[in-house]
């Protein structure tokens, strides 16, 4: 049999199923069941919610690595490459064991089919079942209960935040789609909630599943103090804490969820690896801020509610000068809600430049601009492509503003390496 490279077997698995989200388990179990990775030999921490999870999952495994700890990390999406989907201890699978996971897979799958997301997460079990790992930590690629992860039983699990999203598949009221984010919860259980607003289904699907359920705000908290913050979880006290490194409010909040979640699991370190953890996280397009004369601001907010984060994010921290937007949105994102969000963070004479992004599910800088211009009340600029606006922005700006480039990953990843490329001509 011919080798397929890994662009081959990815283009290979967007053609197995006849649709590209199909939410069942019932093929992943039995796949996994082939395998025999349905129980995976380290224990689990399962990560879910609407926004956040790729934060505290990032969280997560610093901590845990900062005590010493192997950690396997499954998230998604990617933003460069999509081998960064699978971390093992602490670094990116490489191209090639991540072709011999897809060949394991494919060999015994027979007759059933998988999505492309439902191959990656088998992929990881795969790989994360060769390695001797301490902790596993596996992020919700949509929903909860139908989502592919939700195969393997949590032995914590954690739902971030809930607000609207994906509401075609989730449900249109953020208790519907918490009903859903709580799938992962199991019978005698830790589940985390990492936010101070609870949907009223997330205490009742932890009561239904026998979850133990512990809140921010409530059985366990942070408080910020000039140098850090301090954090308590019961009899757990643990002061003098630093920053995280990840910038933007919502931090303290998911640094606080990721501490908790380790704790319920018996798995956290001392105080001095904690701290060491949270200064050596990152996780790039998370409020990712380059400083120079003009600073540029990198994010993938793309619904509401981590507008709505981005958009306290811009007002705590104003620009000396300009802030210059440049937005690309998928067409199923609430474009007008987002909007109503970003405009808090605008002033009379910032500028803002829609992109267009391509494929399926993409959206027209004319649509957007079309959507935005009465809501941001301002002519809008539109660019036909991602590097387009960038170069927009590059060339409106000057010492004191700021470029603030935010949406979908298929708009954060191309900007970040736009400007990669326009710093190394600017030999910055």
């Amino acid at each position: 049999m011919t080798r397929r490279s890994l662009a081959e077997w990815l283009e290979f698995q967007q053609r197995v199923h006849p649709r590209a989200m199909d939410f069942s388990l019932e093929r992943i179990r039995a796949v996994l069941g082939r395998l025999g990775l349905e129980r995976p030999r380290a224990p689990v921490i399962t990560v879910g919610g609407t926004n956040g999870k790729g934060s505290v999952s990032a969280l997560i495994e610093s901590l845990a690595a900062a005590a010493g700890r192997r950690v396997g990390t499954y998230t998604s999406p990617h933003l460069i490459r999509y081998e960064e989907r699978i971390r093992i201890g602490g670094r990116e699978i490489d191209a090639e064991r991540l072709c011999a996971s897809f060949e394991r897979i494919e060999a015994a799958r027979g007759e059933l089919t998988l999505t492309y997301f439902e191959y990656g997460t088998a992929a990881a079990l795969a790989a994360f079942a060769l390695e001797p790992l301490d902790l596993i930590v596996l992020e919700v690629g949509l929903g909860g209960r139908l989502d592919a992860v939700n195969a393997i039983d949590a032995d914590v699990a954690v739902v971030v935040s809930v607000s609207l999203d994906h509401c075609e598949y989730l449900g249109t009221t953020v208790e519907e789609i918490g009903r859903e984010k709580a799938g992962i919860f199991r019978s005698g259980r830790p589940a985390i909630y990492g936010s101070r607003a609870m949907p009223a289904s997330i205490a009742a699907e932890a009561a239904r599943s026998g979850a133990r359920l512990e809140r921010l705000g409530q059985e366990f908290d942070y408080l910020r103090t000039a140098g850090g913050f301090a954090f308590r979880r019961g009899g757990l006290v643990l002061d003098d804490l630093p920053p995280p490194a990840l910038a933007g409010l919502t931090q303290w909040a998911n640094a606080a969820t990721a501490i908790a979640a380790l704790a319920a699991g018996g798995w956290l370190p001392d105080a001095a690896a904690v701290a060491r953890g949270l200064l050596a996280v990152n996780l790039p397009g998370r409020y990712q801020r380059v400083e120079g004369a003009v600073e540029w601001i990198f994010d993938v907010a793309h619904n509401p509610g981590s507008a709505a984060v981005l958009a306290d994010n811009m007002v705590a921290h104003r620009a000396a000068g300009r802030t210059i937007l440049v937005a690309g949105l998928l067409a199923d994102k609430d474009a007008a809600a987002v909007a109503a969000e970003m405009r808090r963070a605008l002033g009379a004479r910032d500028l803002v430049c829609a992109v267009t992004l391509g494929g399926e599910r993409g959206r027209s800088a004319a649509d957007l601009v079309a959507i935005w211009e009465p809501l941001l009340s301002r002519p809008l600029a539109g660019a036909d492509s991602v590097a387009a606006g960038c170069a927009f922005a590059a060339h409106a700006a000057v010492a004191g503003d700021r470029v603030v480039v935010f949406g979908s990953f298929h708009t954060v990843a191309p900007a970040l390496e736009w400007h990669r490329l326009y710093s190394d001509r600017l030999g910055r």
